[in-house]
């Protein structure tokens, strides 16, 4: 892979960034005044501006925007307005938990998701294909929250086989894993038929049955190498997606992670945190899709020509 073609994406990933970084600062500064929401009604004008100026809301918006930009560079999204401390320290204490639940679900995605698709090709208009698309098109049509509800009321409820909320055993991340991963593996077996099925009609697996291969040789060795990059493609935004994705899983199971954090501090006006968090999000959203296209880079050159990009 030439410099050229990994240079460009990268700036294109660092703009993004820059992007995402600005959008969230302004939004969040022109949909009101922090200090009406974190202090009580009654409170005097003078100790109001006080926390103002405190937090830095007292000068203009570009001084703001500025000053938090050098300090973002420099890994310090600013001070908790709720619980005075380092933003960066809330939202680490949560990434583990956030980490833990995403990666079990990534996995699981994969394990499910690509052996399902490639079943689902190989013996096309199937029993196996139909439920495979029936399993693919639940998966991704069924929202989060109201699965987790389901869930929650089927094995916590009624059959009180696991708990409904909460942390700190492998049973407490049975059902948000399930909850994630349905949607995820349900996209990933749907691009992974669909690549390969297009594969499985070239001439050169008609060559490779012509010549004697086993059938698990033809579809593993030959067929699905050919048919990665639509996979590499719904596998990267999977992962980023997934950090996303686990804000309305966590709110739903009480799980301590990221997303909890990031929904209560949106009540409560937590500037510093939502930022962060954001930021965060967007990080690993736009690495995942850059890793994506450097791997379309290294598993077809033809997405390359001279160090400038082909139209896909």
């Amino acid at each position: 892979m030439n410099l050229r073609y990994a240079a460009i994406k990268l700036l294109r990933a660092m703009i993004t960034l820059w992007l995402v970084v600005t959008f969230v600062f302004v939004v969040l500064r022109i949909t009101g005044d922090p200090t009406q929401q974190l202090l009580p009604d009654d409170i005097g004008p003078e100790i109001r501006e006080y926390y103002r100026a405190a937090w830095g809301l007292d000068r203009p918006l570009w001084e703001q925007y500025l000053r938090y930009f050098q300090a973002a560079l420099q890994g310090d999204f600013g001070i908790s307005f709720r619980n005075n401390e380092p933003a960066i320290d809330l939202i680490w204490q949560r990434v583990p938990k956030t980490l833990e639940l995403g990666l079990a679900t990534f996995f699981c995605s994969l394990a499910l998701g690509i052996p399902l698709g490639v079943l689902a090709a190989v013996w096309r208009d199937s029993w196996v294909d139909r439920l495979t698309m029936s399993f693919a098109v639940f998966g991704f049509s069924m929202p989060n929250f109201f699965l987790g509800i389901l869930l929650i009321l089927l094995f916590a409820l009624n059959l009180r086989v696991l708990p409904s909320s909460g942390y700190g055993t492998w049973q407490h991340m049975v059902m948000p894993v399930f909850t994630l991963a349905t949607a995820f593996a349900g996209a990933i077996a749907r691009f992974t038929r669909s690549a390969m099925l297009e594969v499985l009609s070239r001439d050169y697996m008609r060559t490779a049955e012509a010549e004697g291969a086993s059938r698990f040789r033809q579809v593993w060795w030959h067929a699905f190498p050919n048919a990665a990059i639509p996979v590499v493609t719904i596998v990267g935004f999977s992962l980023g997606g997934m950090i996303g994705g686990a804000v309305v899983t966590e709110n739903v199971f009480a799980w301590p992670g990221v997303g909890r954090l990031l929904t209560s501090s949106v009540a409560d006006r937590d500037l510093s945190i939502v930022q962060g968090i954001v930021v965060m999000v967007a990080i690993t959203m736009v690495t995942a899709n850059l890793l994506v296209d450097l791997a379309y880079g290294w598993l077809d050159p033809r997405v390359r020509v001279g160090g400038r990009e082909r139209s896909r």
